[in-house]
């Protein structure tokens, strides 16, 4: 089981939450939807950085796809 996460929003992440509500026209599923689909994007973009960078480059770093 997970911990509980602190939810709430300081000022300027309230205001990025307004703003991708504003954008879907308060369509919380549509906003949630374009959300999933930037992680599944961003995700991808990781997957090939990592896989042309050489472990040299990074120190050993390797990157991580989930928060910890």
């Amino acid at each position: 089981m997970k911990p509980e996460r602190d939810v709430s929003a300081d000022g300027d992440e309230r205001q990025e939450i307004e703003a991708v509500l504003a954008y879907h026209d308060a369509d919380a599923w549509a906003a949630i939807g374009t959300l999933l689909e930037d992680i599944r994007h961003l995700r991808r973009q990781l997957a090939l950085a990592e896989g042309v960078m050489s472990r040299g480059m990074a120190r050993g770093w390797r990157p991580s796809y989930d928060r910890d």
